[in-house]
């Protein structure tokens, strides 16, 4: 994804030469792939630093966040489960039916 976006940009940059509205396209691709493309990797550890100030090294404190984070969507993809068959008990036996076939 990274490539596909430099070699985009490389190539507003150069149209950039002949009319600079497409160097403006190329700042905004950045943007948008900086902001939102690498999201997965860079969100965790922005919203893990200031909740995990227990202390430790720099490379302890990435994996357990991470972890955590992975916790927290288990559990609450466990908790909307346990809700979905607690309120449609015969959907969910038949979607267990269907599974175990």
């Amino acid at each position: 994804m990274g490539t596909i976006v430099i070699s985009g940009t490389a190539v507003l940059v150069l149209f950039g030469f002949g009319n600079h509205i497409w160097w403006l396209a190329a700042v905004v691709v950045l943007f948008l792939y900086v902001q939102y493309g690498r999201g997965s990797s860079s969100t965790p550890s922005s919203s893990s630093g200031g909740s995990s100030s227990t202390g430790g090294s720099s490379s302890g404190t990435t994996t357990p966040s991470s972890y955590r984070a992975y916790r927290d969507r288990r559990d609450k993809q466990a908790k909307w489960e346990r809700r979905y068959r607690r309120e449609r008990p015969i959907e969910s036996r038949r979607q267990e039916r269907e599974k175990s076939k």
